[in-house]
């Protein structure tokens, strides 16, 4: 005889078929449910019967059940419930495949409907209409109208030995990019001076050595580093490639259709095999940056997008490949900027090597102008091609206005080609084009009491500074005045009063009794301390009456004991003191090494403010105490 089950089973069997039911219409439904019927209160009740009654509710949706069953009557009520429960699963089970089945048969026509229909519409409608046959009719005539080359690009140098003024910066160039291992290349220079045109024909070069790796269509592609900037969205990134979603960014039709996403090639891409040149690379975003270092050490760019499914079979093979592999990026980056390598980024600078163009001599413009005028093939009179290497600091604005002169002479000749461009049409491009004269003849044959040429160097470009000092003695011993003009710089004002503690040392005389005034002409501002030798001279010489030489100018940094201390910026000064007319300079023993080689003046070292006076002295030697 089969015994009862004991109020534990059933409380057990009771709690399993309300998971069954809250399994079939989820949770929320299952209590929004018992609220319905008035059996919320009853799911939770401790009581076994009246939980018995609430499931009967929410298995037959009665809300009248409300008398509990007999306890012999739990197994009976049980087993129809469970009967009940099974049917409501089959019947979900066959819902959910008919469902499935409807919905695949009607993605099935739905796709045949859409393949006829865009047949259909290819058959009967060409994209080609008559206003668009009018406007290709227009692009084809207007290709054929085609100006002759302009004056610039026949001025412009086409090979490495028509570059001037930059034989070291060439010759290393050319060495590290023809070489079986190219290095990345950071070129420093200021504007003007070749570095594009370089770069350009050294991979030329490089193409035809044994040894270097670029073959013959190896690509140059050439950015300018200011237009390029990091889009944290990465919708677009032209340098190292992005990824169009098939929904918000457009990409290409027929991908977009079957949702995938489509990926863009970067420039660093379009450069493999070859040379990905940036100009101006030190404004570039510096996130960008850092991100164009990750893709030179691996020599890859990579790509990602959350719509891309490497297992949906419309994918195409190449689009596969790119999310999966990446793209290939090996090139050689040569980046050029016009900034001090102090602020360029260490990390792009601990992964490139380093050239630094000049910048240009007088000569050296004065030979670019004479070779483009034999590319225009006429001549240009001495006296017009010194003016323009007087006006013109580099070798773009030179050529500029050798063009407009030679347009001018044109013009003046009656549209024949002419033979001669003078010094009335260079003077004419000149006033043009507003260009002041860059350079002043400092430099002079005669001495001069109280006055010294002094230098200095901004960015990439020396400059001379004409220093003054006149000395009076003062109304009353020890209360002289001394006054100096304030745009020169606080560093430049205490270089005065460390050259009186100097000059007190060396001479026995006081500022303090002197009325003095010290004067940067042309109020130029100087921004550090390498000033303080003219300074001292200056002073020397206003204090002393003695003239000093004016052919010669000066650079570095007075220190109390009379050493004279090093200072930075010396190729810079050196070119800038040349395009004063001086043929001396002279500048501090530890800044010896610093001279470039085959410096276009003399360069005389000195380590003291009593050599540094011998040299200056027009008569004679510097006395002291």
């Amino acid at each position: 005889m089969n015994s009862s089950p004991s109020t534990e089973d059933l409380q057990r069997e009771i709690t399993a078929l309300y998971r069954i039911l809250t399994d079939i219409y989820g949770p929320d439904r299952v209590i929004f449910k018992a609220g319905k019927l008035g059996a919320l209160g009853d799911v939770r009740s401790a009581d076994l019967s009246r939980r018995l009654v609430a499931l009967q509710k929410l298995v037959y949706d009665d809300p009248t059940l409300d008398e509990a069953p007999d306890p012999g009557q739990y197994p009976q009520v049980l087993q129809e419930m469970r009967e009940a429960l099974a049917e409501i699963l089959a019947r979900r089970s066959l819902e959910d495949q008919l469902e499935q089945k409807v919905q695949e048969r009607m993605a099935q026509k739905q796709e045949e409907y859409v393949a006829d229909l865009r047949a259909q519409v290819l058959r009967e409608y060409s994209a080609e209409t008559p206003e668009t046959r009018r406007k290709r009719e227009r692009l084809e005539e207007l290709e054929k109208r085609q100006l002759r080359t302009s004056v610039l690009e026949i001025l412009r140098p086409k090979s490495l030995e028509e570059l001037v003024g930059q034989k070291a910066a060439v010759e290393s160039l050319l060495a590290k990019m023809a070489s079986p291992y190219p290095q990345h290349i950071l070129l420093y220079g200021p504007p003007g001076v070749g570095k594009t045109t370089a770069a350009r024909l050294a991979l030329e070069a490089a193409k035809g050595r044994p040894h270097a790796p670029f073959g013959p269509e190896a690509p140059f592609v050439e950015v300018d580093g200011s237009t390029l900037r990091w889009d944290p969205r990465e919708v677009t990134n032209p340098l190292l490639g992005s990824v169009h979603d098939p929904i918000y960014q457009g990409a290409r039709h027929d991908l977009a259709e079957g949702g995938i996403p489509e990926p863009k090639l970067g420039l660093v891409t379009e450069a493999t095999g070859g040379v990905l040149f940036i100009d101006e690379i030190g404004e570039m975003d510096p996130l960008l940056q850092n991100k164009l270092l990750k893709v030179l050490e691996d020599k890859r760019v990579t790509f990602e997008s959350s719509y891309f499914d490497p297992e949906d079979p419309r994918v195409p093979e190449y689009v596969r490949r790119l999310f999966q592999e990446g793209a290939p990026a090996d090139f050689v980056l040569i980046g050029a900027t016009t900034r001090h390598p102090s602020e360029i980024s260490n990390a792009l600078r601990s992964r490139c090597a380093e050239i630094f163009f000049d910048p240009l001599t007088p000569e050296d413009i004065r030979g670019i102008v004479e070779q483009g005028a034999a590319k225009l093939q006429m001549a240009i009179e001495d006296r017009a091609a010194e003016e323009i290497a007087l006006r013109a600091l580099d070798a773009r604005k030179a050529l500029n206005v050798l063009a407009e002169a030679y347009a001018l002479a044109l013009f003046a000749s009656g549209d024949q080609r002419p033979a001669l461009v003078t010094m009335d049409h260079v003077r004419k491009a000149l006033a043009a084009s507003r260009l002041e004269r860059e350079t002043r003849p400092l430099a002079s044959s005669e001495p001069q009491v109280g006055r010294v040429i002094g230098l200095a160097v901004q960015g990439y470009w020396g400059s001379a500074l004409e220093i003054e000092a006149q000395a009076f003695p003062a109304r009353e011993p020890g209360k002289g005045r001394l006054r100096f003009n304030e745009t020169a710089g606080s560093m430049a004002r205490d270089s005065v009063f460390t050259a009186g503690t100097v000059l007190r040392r060396l001479t026995g005389k006081d500022l303090a009794d002197y009325d003095l005034h010290v004067n940067v002409v042309g109020g130029g501002n100087i921004d550090g301390p390498s000033a303080g030798a003219a300074i001292l001279a200056a002073l020397y010489s206003a204090m002393e009456g003695r003239p000093l030489r004016q052919d010669t100018a000066v650079t570095g940094e007075i220190s109390l004991s009379g050493r004279i201390q090093g200072v930075g910026g010396i190729p810079e000064k050196i070119y800038g003191a040349r395009r004063t007319g001086v043929v001396r300079v002279l500048l501090p023993m530890g800044n010896a090494a610093d001279v470039p080689g085959n410096p276009p003046l003399d360069v005389i070292p000195v380590d003291r403010a009593e050599e540094l006076l011998d040299q200056l002295v027009a008569e004679g030697r510097f006395h002291g105490v």
